[in-house]
């Protein structure tokens, strides 16, 4: 496996192994942060429309020389965009402040965001139709959501035309949520890792240290290899460039089931996902 080896979506499509993510980048630091992401080889970006920064990163994909077909990028949906047709108005600003002719994959950002709290099914189901027809017009490739549980999906894929094909959902060793990742494997949706490294906490976690030491590689870098191992899609941020380079090391060494099984059991060390459906945003 390489940085730019891919998983195979269940619309056909392929996405790579890792992706950049860029939450609370900001400005200049965003842009160039993907500068450094594209450099090091990475050809997966993610960004939101509630980042802020989908300008900056346009601006980075066009100035990195890098063809615009050979990187995949990733938005999501503001939380104050739910309903057709704030989602229609909203894929088209997401395309002109990224700079591109089309999005490789749109993502619903919360399932339950205070805006839509009385009538999020009906919201999301009218987002969803809005993002399908952005599919048939070519300006979105893929669809996907984050942040959602089975009682959010099971509604959703009631009138979905098209399948959401990935689950972007806060996993790490300390929150692994095993029904969500079980759910997106039953239904051939794939698990992206959003803060794969957890809360500054987990550099911490002696066990992490001991492993890190034993593999002859940084914290993160083991902690990404177990997200990789497990099938996830982790989506590691910094804006520190040598950490750039040492987030995309991680192709050259296995971890051994028995260790895979201690980081395994770190639920709860360095903090745990919110509940999509009491948050206050």
């Amino acid at each position: 496996m390489a940085l730019t080896d891919t998983y195979t979506m269940n619309n056909g499509l392929k996405i790579p192994v890792i992706g950049f993510g860029t939450w609370q980048a900001n400005d200049d630091e965003a842009k160039l942060s993907v500068l450094w992401a594209l450099e090091a080889g990475y050809r997966h970006i993610d960004t939101a429309a509630g980042y802020k920064n989908e300008e900056e990163v346009g601006e980075a994909l066009k100035e990195s020389g890098v063809p615009r077909e050979e990187v995949f990028v990733t938005t999501k949906l503001d939380n104050k965009s739910h309903g057709y047709e704030k989602t229609k108005s909203a894929i088209k600003d997401s395309l002109e402040k990224l700079d591109c002719d089309y999005i490789d994959l749109l993502l619903i950002h919360w399932p339950n965001p205070i805006a839509s709290r009385d009538n999020w099914k009906e919201d999301n189901a009218a987002s969803w139709k809005a993002m399908e027809e952005a599919v048939e017009e070519g300006k979105i490739k893929s669809l996907g959501v984050s942040n959602f549980h089975a009682r959010h999906l099971d509604p959703l894929m009631e009138t979905a035309k098209i399948k959401p094909a990935v689950n972007q959902i806060l996993l790490n060793p300390s929150e692994m949520q095993p029904e969500v990742v079980e759910y997106n494997k039953k239904h051939d949706i794939i698990s992206e890792a959003y803060s794969p490294l957890g809360t500054g906490k987990i550099f911490d976690v002696n066990e992490l240290k001991v492993l890190a030491d034993k593999y002859n590689k940084t914290i993160a870098q083991l902690v990404l290899k177990w997200s990789l191992q497990h099938g996830f899609l982790p989506l590691p941020k910094t804006v520190t460039k040598e950490r750039v380079w040492e987030n995309a090391d991680v192709f050259d060494f296995e971890i051994k089931d028995e260790d895979m099984a201690v980081i395994d059991n770190l639920k709860g060390r360095a903090g745990s996902a919110v509940d999509p459906d009491t948050i206050k945003f």
